[in-house]
């Protein structure tokens, strides 16, 4: 490090420093703060960006009850809505699966990201948690001893370094934690080669269920998100632009794909937010490195096919609040030790569904072509073939589909 870029100031030291304030800090951060642990959060985004960057919103039941027993549900209970039902549409026509009722009975419940976010911000500012906006992690030290550091750039651009006992690393794939692991590290890494088009129209929900289409030129998808607003997704040709299409030509695809001639047109209104999602995947081997601990999208990134990604932050963030506090309040390091093993299991089961969902969902990639893509569309064909007259299939599907 050189003399410019020494840090200005030394904050005083923390029991668990927290990078980053999506679902997994936000959640640790809570369940430290009702614990009596002393935490900071530090987020690289403002107040305002973080309370309105939309993501996905569908809670898995083992989610909800993570929720309701650290006291964390309140908003999702007064504005969310329970939703156990899904439609597949293809070329041989349509079929639902009421997949609340079958498996093990469980179903989703559906709560804008952001609002999670929200709620979970409000209440660890009421109990007095503190949080540094625009503070963006550069690197985590020492993770190897037991004083470990982060420099950070501070909203007017000075450095600063965090000192702490733990670095709890849930500041996503690109963040610092991620960039500070030793070389060695194993980074899983899968790109199914597949590229969706994501939506936001202020429009109401054209289906009282997700809605899967699955069409000779793509992939099309329906979540209902609010009374008020969809979101939508297309396959995509990886490269293009996602303004590249007008409004009209958009709606006209969707129609298209999702059958509106067969079964009714789309509701269709303004389109808020376009965002190109590369369906990639990745895991890191161990999520410990001596006093740096990874969690939520710093653990693993999975293809948003299944909605997978903020239910294993929930339960990770649980999981290591519950290590950290024993390590902290006892002495005992017992759950850090087991940590990445508990959390890997998790983790490889949701990657192996997301991945079934990933093929069943869409056509091969445009560079697989000829007899290759023939066979993937034949295989395609069996299991939707499959899912739509097996009952052991449909339970399968429902018990991994609301599952981590």
């Amino acid at each position: 490090m050189t003399e410019s870029q020494t840090p200005r100031a030394l904050r005083a030291p923390v029991d668990v420093l927290v990078l980053g304030a999506g679902p997994a800090g936000l959640v640790l951060g809570n369940l430290l703060l009702t614990a009596g642990i002393d935490c900071v959060i530090l987020e690289r985004a403002s107040r305002t960006h973080l309370r309105a960057r939309a993501r996905a919103g569908f809670l898995a039941p083992n989610t909800v009850r993570i929720l309701d027993r650290h006291g964390l549900a309140d908003g999702l209970h007064r504005s969310g809505a329970r939703h156990g039902t899904c439609e597949f549409r293809t070329p041989e026509g349509r079929f639902r699966l009421d997949y609340g009722a079958l498996g093990s009975g469980g179903a989703h419940h559906v709560y804008p990201q952001q609002n999670l976010v929200t709620d979970l911000l409000e209440l660890y500012l009421r109990r007095g948690g503190r949080i540094r906006f625009d503070t963006e992690a550069l690197a985590v030290h020492d993770a190897d001893g037991t004083r470990p550091s982060v420099t950070t750039r501070d909203p007017d651009g000075r450095r600063a370094r965090w000192t702490a006992r733990y670095v709890a690393g849930c500041d996503g794939r690109h963040g610092a934690a991620r960039r500070s692991l030793p070389p060695d590290t194993a980074r899983h890494h899968l790109d199914h080669g597949v590229t969706w088009l994501g939506l936001l129209a202020e429009a109401p929900p054209s289906l009282d269920a997700v809605g899967y289409a699955l069409h000779d030129r793509g992939f099309a998808g329906h979540m209902a998100r609010t009374p008020q607003v969809t979101r939508y997704y297309l396959q995509w040709q990886r490269g293009t632009a996602a303004d590249a299409w007008s409004e009209q030509r958009i709606w006209d695809e969707l129609d298209l794909r999702m059958g509106a001639a067969d079964h009714g047109p789309l509701h269709r209104g303004p389109l808020l937010e376009r965002g190109l999602f590369d369906l990639t995947c990745d895991v890191i081997e161990p999520l410990r490195h001596g006093s740096l601990l990874l969690a939520g999208d710093a653990a693993s990134l999975l293809a948003p096919a299944a909605a997978k990604g903020a239910n294993l932050a929930v339960l990770e963030a649980e999981i290591l609040g519950g290590a950290l506090l024993d390590a902290l309040t006892r002495g005992d390091t017992t759950g850090l030790d087991a940590y990445s093993e508990r959390c890997l299991e998790h983790i490889w089961r949701a990657q192996e569904f997301t991945g079934w969902m990933t093929r069943l969902l869409h056509s091969a990639p445009a560079p697989d072509s000829g007899a290759g893509s023939f066979f993937q569309a034949g295989l395609r064909r069996s299991r939707i073939a499959s899912l739509r007259t097996s009952r052991v299939h449909q339970d399968w599907f429902a018990e991994n589909y609301v599952g981590v």
